[in-house]
């Protein structure tokens, strides 16, 4: 009888150290970061400017999120006040666990803009920052134009790759937050004139 209590204790001591590893594994392995594409310049577009702020853009991505969310696994949420807001709820295990990511803009040169990762609350679990960015990059149907790079603690959100209709691009000129002060241009690249030979 204490041989049978002396193998079973081994064995629940196994099975603690195998999920132990496994915890392990799943937070400290490497995060693969998406690739920041090169941008190429419209030469001979048509461009005007638009300016937007908080409130337009919050209605917008609440629009986009709720029509895209409907089949993800993960509750995601997001908005805008001083800082691009992130939250929501990721599974770890057998249980969901409160997430909230806060995240500096800055609209680049090239037109794009990069979301710096400032701040991370996480329930009561310490989980690295790459482990919540990498869920909510797996979980949820983000477009192809926005790039996780979990080891750099960052979102890129490359509109260079965001085609509208019609073939219109768009840059970002300003994204300024704290002083709501939004500004992108569009630029529809014109049809080329037809030549003599073509038009007969």
């Amino acid at each position: 009888m204490r041989n049978v209590w002396k193998y079973a204790f081994i064995g629940v001591l196994a099975v603690n150290l195998l999920v132990l590893i496994a915890i392990g594994v799943i937070l400290f392995s490497p995060m693969k970061d998406d690739a920041i594409p090169t941008s190429t310049p419209l030469e001979g577009a048509v461009e005007f400017q638009m300016t937007s702020n908080k409130e337009d853009l919050n209605r917008l991505i609440q629009s986009y999120i709720e029509e895209e969310a409907k089949n993800s696994p993960i509750e995601l949420n997001m908005y805008l006040k001083d800082e691009v807001i992130m939250y929501g709820k990721i599974p770890v295990f057998s249980s969901d666990v409160d997430y909230k990511l806060t995240f500096e803009p800055k609209a680049l040169e090239n037109g794009d803009i990069m979301l710096k990762q400032k701040e991370l609350k996480v329930g009561q679990v310490n989980l690295p920052v790459s482990y919540v960015m990498n869920a909510a990059k797996n979980a949820y149907p983000f477009p192809d134009w926005v790039k996780f790079m979990p080891n750099d603690q960052m979102i890129y959100l490359s509109l260079n790759d965001l085609e509208l209709e019609n073939g219109m691009k768009v840059r970002a000129d300003q994204f300024n937050l704290k002083k709501d002060d939004i500004q992108f241009t569009f630029m529809l690249l014109g049809e080329e004139p037809q030549t003599n030979a073509a038009q007969k």
